[in-house]
């Protein structure tokens, strides 16, 4: 039967892979065949040694047209500055999301010690009701168990009832996303507690830590960054809390993540001027009407309301 699931994962109408693997020589007479001016072969070589075609050829589809082929003129250097772009790009937005990732669980385990006491997370009646509690404990105890930690081994010697450790240790020993999920799971009073500080609704904030989740796991597969269609898109505050409709860029790209880390950025700008650093790296790019539109950047991202200092 035609698209037959097999057990394989393919289907009956499915061909057989039968590329065979390039060296590098190949892999760049290959590129020069469908029209990349590489002036330095040499050089091309060792990038490519360093940074994989299948990975380097997803930069180059923005300078194709038709049939596989660059448009005329096409350099190596342009593509290969796209990657060095995204590679930056990476960098400061895990930057930008370390800062926010550690600022969120000071907020979330401070809410919950001082409503619940040391041990709140351990608890399902301090949570909502839907929150899948026991599920999400037993993950925090495996990753507390098998944390290396030197404050844990020390916990685990000195305290009973390990794994159960207290709020404000346990939450530096939760992934991203499952400190997005326990401030899912935190009851209105908590959660509007740790919202005031950045003056958004708690919906907002859950939905921004669902996005911000993505975006950090996007980031630590050294995935694409500057042109990714967002998985999971952000709500965005309404226009009663000052965030004006105009105000509010594509939500399935980054200009929108960027504005979010800007926001839960603010007051932490001074120490380290992460918003000066993204823009002076996205400028010379940003000439382009393509790569505004992969990045979601309206045609007055530099003086947008909510990304200027």
């Amino acid at each position: 039967m035609a698209g037959f699931i097999l057990p394989s994962g393919g289907t009956d109408m499915a061909a057989p892979y039968t590329k065979a693997p390039l060296t590098f020589e190949e892999q760049l007479d290959l590129l020069a065949g469908r029209g990349l001016i590489i002036a330095d072969r040499p050089a091309a070589e060792i990038d490519l040694s360093r940074i994989n075609y299948y990975r380097f050829s997803a930069y180059a589809i923005p300078f194709k047209k038709e049939h596989d082929k660059f448009r005329d003129g096409t350099t190596w250097e342009e593509v290969f500055a796209l990657y060095e772009f995204d590679r930056k790009l990476r960098i400061l937005v895990m930057d930008a999301l370390e800062r926010v990732e550690v600022a969120i669980r000071t907020a979330v385990a401070y809410q919950l010690a001082h409503a619940y006491g040391s041990f709140a997370h351990t608890d399902s009646n301090n949570f909502r009701f839907e929150f899948e509690h026991a599920e999400w404990l037993t993950r925090l105890n495996g990753d507390v168990k098998e944390s290396k930690e030197t404050f844990i081994e020390h916990y685990k010697i000195k305290y009973q009832a390990f794994p159960k450790l207290p709020i404000w240790m346990a939450a530096e020993v939760m992934t991203f996303g499952s400190l997005s999920r326990l401030f899912a799971g935190m009851k209105n009073r908590e959660q509007d507690a740790i919202c005031s500080s950045w003056k958004i609704p708690r919906l907002v904030m859950k939905s921004w830590l669902q996005t911000l989740t993505f975006v950090r796991n996007t980031c630590a597969h050294h995935a694409r960054l500057w042109n990714r269609e967002l998985a999971i898109a952000p709500m965005m505050p309404q226009p009663k809390h000052g965030w004006p409709t105009k105000d509010i860029p594509n939500q399935q790209r980054m200009f929108c993540v960027m504005i979010i880390l800007r926001h839960l950025l603010d007051g932490q700008q001074a120490t380290n001027p992460w918003q000066p650093s993204i823009t002076e790296l996205i400028k010379p790019f940003a000439t382009n009407p393509h790569f505004r539109n992969n990045m979601g950047l309206t045609d007055d991202w530099e003086t947008h309301s909510r990304w200027k200092l």
